[in-house]
């Protein structure tokens, strides 16, 4: 099918809408990961919540270019990645982990975000510093010159992290990034989550409710490929009855949604 993109026209208003989805669906074969979903991002943390198989990370691949779509509108950053100048100018801007980060396993800390520096190309004449700044992020300045071999699946879950934010996006999308974090570090990256979002648009697919609610100024949850609620943590909290399983108020608001739109 032809993937309708709209024009580079200037937006109608002058509120700044990083991301714009219209209809967007992706296809594989007969079965829709992604059905239809209409989005407008703006600065600021955006959650995206959803059981296994919902379509997060399909809809992530989307947006980051890695996978075009089967259908739809969308525009990242005033542009469209219908051709490869669009393309390349978006990725030059954002930001991405995906779920699963291959790696060289030779590769030193700094040499790794270095390589995705370069990839984003970063100023030759401030990548050495853009490089440091993001392993500084992360915490692991210390570990900057050893190999990624030899570092555990938090640490490694944290390169993925500074290799995100080294070209400091304006679009940040992270798949399931606090996967393999203790929670001191989980809430050192809220914190680090809240001050990208002061200027950037940052979205967050995750399993953990408690994150959401607490770096997140805006949350929407999918289901089989459909955004089925879109608004605040407040506002998701508040469908909850009381009477749905979960630990926490959000959980539970999160969970009734759920059954809900199942129904």
């Amino acid at each position: 099918m032809v993937v309708n993109i709209k024009g580079d026209e200037p937006p109608e208003t002058s509120t700044v809408v990083n991301v714009e989805t219209g209809g967007l669906t992706r296809r594989f074969r007969r079965a829709h990961a992604v059905a239809g979903v209409d989005l407008r991002i703006g600065p600021g943390v955006f959650g995206l919540l959803g059981p296994n198989g919902a379509g997060k990370t399909t809809l992530l691949r989307v947006l980051a270019t890695v996978l075009p779509p089967t259908s739809g509108s969308m525009r990242l950053l005033g542009r469209t990645p219908a051709d490869q100048a669009g393309r390349r100018e978006i990725r030059r801007r954002l930001g991405y982990l995906p779920q699963t980060l291959g790696y060289y396993a030779n590769f030193t800390v700094f040499e790794f975000v270095e390589y995705f520096a370069l990839l984003k190309e970063v100023p030759a004449d401030r990548a050495q510093k853009a490089v440091a700044r993001a392993i500084e992020r992360v915490r692991l300045d210390d570990r900057a010159r050893a190999k990624l071999r030899t570092l555990s699946g938090g640490m490694l879950r944290r390169v993925g992290i500074a290799q995100a934010i080294v070209n400091d996006p304006e679009l940040l999308l992270l798949d399931e990034p606090t996967a393999g974090l203790d929670p001191e570090q989980r809430v050192e990256f809220r914190s680090l989550l809240r001050e990208i979002g002061e200027r950037s648009t940052v979205i967050v697919s995750t399993h953990l409710v408690e994150d959401i609610g607490a770096a997140c100024a805006r949350v929407a949850l999918m289901l089989d490929g459909r955004i089925v609620f879109e608004g605040t943590p407040g506002e998701l909290t508040s469908r909850g009855t009381g009477f749905e399983i979960g630990d926490a108020p959000l959980e539970r608001g999160y969970a009734a949604v759920l059954a809900k739109a199942r129904a």
